[in-house]
């Protein structure tokens, strides 16, 4: 089995990303150097529990028009301003040559994951985050079995840093006819890996670094948390399942209360990292709805957090990374050390 050389602690050098093909230049030596550049503000340190103002709240009128209910529990209704239509074009491509264009018909979803304004996944108790997993499992389930619906991808952007603006806890779920690029090249890649090996590359993956323990920040008795080797963003994390399972639609029970658990833990680290409400961008990647058995695919979910080292410094994707390929500064093993280290309780409960 090949190790990890010493130098990589603190030299520069690659690492491959088997899950999309794609390197990442790591940059250690850079971790220390001054910054003059655009700092984030603070997240106000507390809401009301209740905006009146806030059109996710219960209640209250939304932008389009509607009026929710008065929900107590996870909320999920279509879009007002969708960036997708299940009403799309016939099939087939328009103009042609170097202009291509085809049509693409879809389904918007919003998922108020709590009534209260003033809570996010962190702060959530294990009942009401549990309760996010089911009402997502069965969107995932609604929304593909749907015939034009041949991916089902659900996500949260946290955080005005990244570009969210609406504080009350809410993510999103996109239901598409085709595959997004993303999640296309990791099938594809998974399906290689697949037919070369006969399992999973994820469990394999996971099986790896739970030999070497050095880049887990947590885990239960079905998922694990940890800094992938090949990690891009500062304290970017991926939660994989012991149980290579396709989709959230083949959680048992116990399952569903192990990955919310995960996400909550996970989501508290984050917080305490910088005592701030913290800001991210995730997502869970699964099976294709079309039909097909993918037997390659392993439900996984990333989290993309861009705070580099305070709750006000971030990391930028420009310049190097637009422009020729992704690059970090502190190693994925420090990261995922500095996040094992901190405690699962909130730091506002402390």
């Amino acid at each position: 089995m090949s190790r990890e050389i010493p130098s990589l602690a603190a030299t520069p050098h690659r690492r491959f990303n088997p899950l999309t093909g794609e390197w990442v230049l790591v940059s250690p030596q850079r971790a220390t150097r001054p910054w003059h550049g655009q700092v984030e503000p603070a997240p106000p340190a507390h809401r009301p529990a209740h905006d009146p103002s806030c059109y996710l709240c219960p209640g209250n009128a939304r932008a389009g028009g509607a009026t929710n209910p008065r929900y107590e529990s996870t909320y999920v209704f279509d879009n007002d301003f969708p960036a997708l239509s299940p009403d799309g074009l016939p099939s087939g491509a328009v103009e042609g040559g170097l202009l291509v264009a085809r049509p693409e018909r879809g389904r918007c979803r919003v998922v108020c994951f709590s009534p209260r304004h003033d809570l996010t996944l962190a702060e959530m108790d294990a009942a009401a985050v549990r309760r996010v997993v089911e009402v997502c499992r069965d969107e995932y389930r609604d929304l593909g079995a749907l015939t034009f619906v041949n991916h089902v991808q659900i996500f949260e952007n946290k955080g005005e840093a990244m570009g969210c603006s609406n504080p009350h806890p809410h993510g999103q779920i996109w239901a598409q006819e085709s595959v997004p690029a993303t999640p296309a090249r990791e099938g594809v890649l998974q399906h290689r890996y697949w037919l070369a090996h006969g399992a999973p590359l994820l469990a394999g993956y996971l099986a790896l670094e739970l030999q070497r323990r050095e880049r887990i920040v947590l885990a239960n008795d079905s998922f694990v948390a940890l800094v992938p080797y090949w990690a891009t963003w500062p304290f970017e994390t991926v939660i994989i399942g012991r149980r290579p399972l396709t989709s959230l639609a083949a959680l048992a029970e116990n399952e569903i209360d192990a990955f919310a658990d995960a996400v909550r833990r996970l989501t508290v680290r984050y917080d305490n990292l910088f005592a701030t409400s913290f800001p991210y961008s995730s997502g869970i990647h699964q099976a294709p709805t079309d039909g097909e058995e993918h037997a390659e695919w392993q439900l996984h979910m990333h989290f993309y957090p861009p705070l580099l080292r305070s709750g006000e410094v971030r990391k930028f994707m420009v310049g190097y990374e637009m422009l020729a390929e992704a690059q970090r500064d502190i190693t994925p093993e420090i990261a995922a050390a500095t996040l094992r280290e901190l405690p699962d309780k909130h730091y506002l409960a402390r």
